[in-house]
């Protein structure tokens, strides 16, 4: 899985928050609109939904926004016509990537990506070229803070977690796509500190990038997600972490 989670701590250490906040909350609204449209406007009875709105909660999106979304999803307000698409290629180093986009034109959105990739190293690959390689799992975030390792197992299992696993100072509980929201909810309520949940392509292996390869894949990824339509990208790849956050 270190492909997915040191991309997230390299992304944390090279945050400017501030400055991308706005582009943040937008890719969130989106998330928020799809997720409705396609599963209703109860997050109670739509785990996508719950977990986006989490998500944008946790971001400090405001409650207005938020209802706004969800409206223009279930079609109560006028909204633009979002679809998911999946591109799949490598970056350099050979790393696999998944590219997961919110759009109102594919057409638009795969020239950029393409665009993005051949000038960083990479290449479009054609559909399940590397999803194999990936499982799409649920993560719920818990802090670590020195707690009792047996005990946050325990409350996971319990809640109907598939694995958990201590990373630096969080651990990642595993879980099944649809059981996110409720393992997360499960947590929290017994007391666990939970610092956030997502849906997301797991690696199933990872590939080694070192050197300038590590520095042009940190800089494609960074491209990557900053394009509009583009909502994140999973990759493959393990490297050191505190360097490339220097990059």
């Amino acid at each position: 899985m270190a492909g997915h989670s040191k991309w997230k701590q390299i992304k944390h250490y090279k945050a400017a928050a501030d400055a991308k906040r706005g582009a943040m909350f937008t890719k969130m609204i989106r998330e928020i609109t799809v997720a409705a449209k396609q599963g209703g406007g109860d997050p109670g009875g739509n785990p996508r939904l719950r977990t986006a709105i989490e998500i944008a909660k946790a971001a400090s999106m405001p409650k207005e926004n938020i209802e706004r979304a969800v409206k223009k999803g279930t079609g109560e307000l006028e909204g633009v016509d979002y679809v998911d698409v999946m591109y799949e290629g490598y970056g350099p180093g050979g790393v696999a990537l998944m590219i997961q986009a919110l759009t109102d034109n594919p057409t638009r959105t795969v020239a950029e990506v393409r665009h993005k990739l051949s000038r960083g190293g990479g290449n479009l690959g054609a559909t399940n070229s590397v999803a194999w390689m990936f499982d799409r799992k649920g993560q719920v975030y818990v802090a670590a803070g020195g707690g009792d390792d047996d005990a946050t197992l325990d409350a996971a299992l319990e809640a109907g977690a598939e694995d958990l696993r201590r990373e630096d100072d969080q651990y990642i509980v595993t879980t099944d796509p649809t059981a996110v929201a409720t393992v997360r909810a499960a947590l929290e309520g017994r007391g666990m500190p939970v610092t956030g949940s997502e849906i997301a392509w797991i690696p199933r292996t990872t590939v080694r990038v070192e050197g300038k390869p590590a520095e042009q894949l940190v800089k494609l990824l960074d491209e990557l997600e900053d394009l509009d339509d583009v909502q994140k990208v999973e990759a493959n790849f393990d490297m050191d972490v505190a360097d490339m956050a220097q990059t």
